[in-house]
């Protein structure tokens, strides 16, 4: 099993953990992540674009004059689309760009992940983070302590203070366990993690 250094928040070693070699100890399968990302993406889209057809538009019930004898070009609706205030050819409509990711992929991605920061030393585990006041200038040092400039923290429930102290350093966010996905921990260089996080997380995934 993959060992891991346990951190305090001035970045010394106060232990270690066994990491589980099922989370934390597999060979990364990319297509996989990439399979996940891309639907994490996907299902970010709103696709609420759309207009209006001739027929969804309001009003135009009445012929506007009659067929013959005016002179002018017969028309039967004024909500034609040759019409100001008329419908749309073709109208662009909503659509849902959702994808389904079955749970087992799922999972393997995440591993995936985990294993990945595990093995490129892009992963921290502290002996626990916990803070009295939001304070910004404090979770700077900490984060520089274990040389985590740009990191995803992950706590095991939502702690505000933490929340707090973290919402306005660049290239920082937190999350907790239950929200954790396989694009944000991309996006950050560094995985923090609590160990009561890590427990958790090797009891959801193994």
């Amino acid at each position: 099993m993959p060992k891991m250094d346990i951190l305090d928040v001035k970045g010394n070693v106060v232990g270690d953990v066994e990491l589980s070699e099922r989370v934390f100890g597999i060979e990364p399968n990319e297509p996989v992540v990439h399979e996940v990302v891309v639907a994490l993406l996907a299902n970010k889209r709103q696709g609420t674009k759309g207009t209006l057809t001739r027929s969804e538009v309001r009003g135009g019930g009445r012929k506007p004059w009659r067929q013959k004898g005016t002179g002018r070009a017969r028309a039967g609706t004024s909500r034609s689309p040759l019409w100001i205030g008329g419908g749309v050819i073709f109208a662009p409509k909503s659509r849902d760009y959702s994808k389904k990711v079955n749970k087992k992929v799922r999972n393997l991605a995440m591993r995936s992940v985990f294993s990945a920061k595990a093995q490129d030393n892009e992963l921290r585990v502290l002996d626990q983070l916990t803070m009295d006041a939001p304070k910004t200038k404090e979770m700077v040092g900490i984060l520089s302590a274990i040389n985590a400039p740009k990191a995803l923290i992950v706590t095991a429930e939502k702690d505000d203070a933490v929340v707090r102290s973290a919402n306005n350093i660049q290239k920082v966010a937190t999350t907790t366990v239950s929200e954790l996905n396989v694009y944000d921990m991309l996006k950050y260089d560094v995985l923090v993690m609590t160990k009561d996080a890590l427990e958790k997380i090797e009891e959801v995934y193994a």
